[in-house]
């Protein structure tokens, strides 16, 4: 059968089986019956073009953004490559993949720069390249895709709250944002794994819990130790919930940038803050506390070092001791010099 349905997908799918080679089979990114078979008869005719006459078939920005949706469904931006590509819709949304040249990327650059920070704009011109890219290179769709640049990112932004700081906002929010607000400052966890937190990822007798590697940023799984701060919260937290810990009249919340949010940080006096700079301010006071490099990257769950190395500027003291280690040897030297 050319066209079925999977109990997986709302849309209906296309097969189609070449004279050489393995069969075709795709969704066709529709629901619709009758776009379903337009885009069967047209993937047939294109194939027809191809092993008959040799003419490699023009393929849409829309073929191209379905397929690229379906094989990276397990993506953690997942959710934030669809929003991108609604956006993006307006640019390329008519478009045959070897239409988009420079000047329409140029465009696209142009736009994003209008509402958005070059880094914020350097996301989308990314997941562009990506699909052109994959196009080429493992669909074999087109033979050269534009080349692509990027802006230059200054990685400088670590933004922090002060200790008075953060008292000052936990005084503004409600009470059920203080709680995850107070949990985020003691784990350092992002704010999807607070707000999601379920009650199996935790063991209040062993005071520790976890994020499993599919709920994790880099696909590998954290381990949290829970200290006297978080295991208050969660104690407060126990019998609101059978599944979830952080709750709002009964029901999970399900996100934290809400207008009482930005309400308590305008009220606290507070600017260019996100909720993500609760990581950053968590891994600021750790530094400042002399926990090690090492320490802070295994506690915020990053893969490499690399980024945990932004903070190595917060702890003086514990640098100030490694450099006093010569004192005894270079003393010897300073007397020298003396006679």
């Amino acid at each position: 059968m050319s066209l079925y349905k999977r109990k997986d997908s709302p849309n209906w799918w296309v097969k189609i089986t070449p004279l050489n080679g393995r069969p075709i089979q795709q969704s066709t990114g529709t629901a619709n019956r009758r776009k379903a078979q337009e885009f069967h008869d047209k993937l047939k005719a294109a194939q027809w073009d191809k092993e008959r006459l040799g003419i490699k078939p023009k393929r849409s920005w829309r073929e191209a953004v379905v397929r690229w949706l379906e094989e990276t469904s397990e993506k953690a931006t997942h959710k934030e490559d669809v929003k991108k590509l609604t956006w993006l819709h307006r640019f390329l949304g008519e478009l045959n993949l070897d239409q988009i040249d420079l000047d329409m990327i140029d465009k696209i650059r142009s736009a994003k720069l209008k509402e958005a920070t070059k880094a914020t704009a350097n996301r989308y011109l990314a997941l562009v390249r990506a699909i052109l890219i994959r196009a080429r290179d493992e669909w074999e769709w087109i033979d050269k895709a534009p080349k692509i640049r990027l802006f230059k990112e200054t990685n400088n932004r670590e933004r922090s709250l002060t200790q008075q700081e953060a008292k000052t906002l936990l005084d503004e929010l409600p009470e059920h944002q203080r709680e995850m607000v107070l949990f985020a400052l003691a784990t350092g966890l992002r704010q999807g794994n607070v707000v999601k937190l379920e009650w199996p990822q935790v063991n209040m007798e062993l005071r520790h819990a976890w994020v499993q590697a599919t709920h994790s940023k880099n696909r590998h799984p954290i381990s949290v130790p829970l200290n006297e701060m978080a295991m208050e919260v969660l104690k407060r937290q126990e019998g609101n919930h059978p599944t979830r810990v952080f709750t709002y009249k009964g029901k999970p919340i399900v996100w934290a940038n809400t207008k009482h949010w930005r309400a308590a940080l305008k009220r606290a006096g507070i600017e260019n803050f996100r909720w993500h700079d609760l990581r950053h301010t968590w891994a600021t006071w750790q530094r400042q506390a002399g926990t090690p490099t090492h320490e802070l990257q295994r506690l915020g769950g990053w893969r490499t070092g690399a980024m945990v190395e932004r903070y190595a500027h917060l702890a003086p003291d514990h640098l100030a001791f490694a450099a006093s280690r010569l004192d005894s040897i270079l003393k010897g030297y300073d007397l020298a010099t003396q006679a």
